[in-house]
């Protein structure tokens, strides 16, 4: 369960707004206010300083670099105008990075165990899935779909201002089954290679370890063999009436539009086996770079 700040974009979004509002203002009208100011001031200081040389008077506020200390200190920015000018660049192209390039996020919990880890800040690509516009997360631009085997982050389902990050098992029209902790996509038995246990170091347990080749894609997964096989308690998800559940496991068969989601650690991630499909609406980017773990340096890399 890979929970994130929900309302950052939309922060960064107000900030951006009232810095460029600011920035905006400053540069087509402020700006232009202060120089009239300082116009009209310097051309009375250079009237004064006129007379004074005319009548033989030295004053010390008609003493040379008076002028250009007087403009500076007439033309200056406020504070205010001044950090909001500066922010604002930096502020736009952070959003625009985040929103349509590519995404910083962290895993906070264990159910990607062993591909992700608790810890691991990892990179999401925003626009391969499509264009969308930010906030409100509407495609504006087709240009892929999730593939099986795609590391995918998502809006939580049962709440949007939280995001999800799975394994996607299941694409629109997919028949899966997952029986006694083996999936079957379209009738195809997916193949597991037998790996070392995986010490979980946390909680200093072993799980076994499986390599899947889920249609092609090949990736690492865990399962606890103490685990039941069944799904205990599954939510009346939407389209729930395409699942059912036995004591072996759960077939369901992939609505359209949507996605079926699983945790590579198997038995200890919350996910559509238990609160259903992940609309397309709902999508956020792809997953795929470990840039960062400062408990281990050696996570940084990509991952399948």
């Amino acid at each position: 369960m890979q929970a994130l700040l929900g309302n950052f974009a939309l922060i960064l979004f107000v900030l951006m707004v009232v810095t460029g509002v600011v920035w905006f203002a400053d540069t087509f009208f402020l700006s232009k206010q202060r120089r009239a100011r300082a116009d009209a001031a310097l051309a009375e200081f250079d009237a004064r300083v006129a007379r004074d040389k005319a009548e033989g008077i030295e004053r010390e506020g008609s003493m040379p670099g008076k002028r250009a200390e007087l403009e500076a200190k007439l033309t200056k920015q406020p504070a205010w105008i001044e950090y909001s000018g500066s922010f604002f660049p930096v502020i736009a192209l952070v959003f625009f990075l985040r929103s349509f390039l590519y995404e910083p996020f962290k895993i906070p919990s264990s159910s990607m165990v062993p591909t992700l880890l608790v810890g691991d800040l990892i990179l999401v690509n925003k626009y391969t899935y499509g264009i969308r516009l930010p906030i409100i997360n509407k495609k504006i631009i087709d240009v892929n779909n999730p593939q099986r085997g795609d590391v995918m982050v998502f809006k939580y389902p049962k709440d949007l201002t939280v995001d999800y990050i799975k394994r996607v098992v299941g694409v629109p029209g997919d028949k899966i089954v997952y029986k006694n902790k083996r999936l079957t996509v379209n009738g195809e038995e997916i193949s597991y290679k037998p790996l070392p246990d995986y010490l979980d170091d946390e909680n200093l347990t072993y799980y076994k370890q499986w390599q899947e080749n889920l249609t092609g894609v090949e990736h690492k997964i865990l399962t606890d063999e103490r685990a039941p096989n069944f799904v205990p308690n599954p939510d009346a998800f939407p389209h729930h009436e395409l699942c059912t559940y036995n004591a072996e496991g759960f077939a369901c068969t992939v609505p359209p539009g949507e996605y079926f989601m699983m945790g590579d650690n198997r038995d200890n991630s919350l996910d559509s086996r238990y609160w259903g499909f992940v609309p397309d609406q709902n999508i956020v980017g792809k997953a795929f770079f470990v840039w960062m773990n400062l408990g281990n340096l050696k996570r940084i890399g990509g991952f399948q």
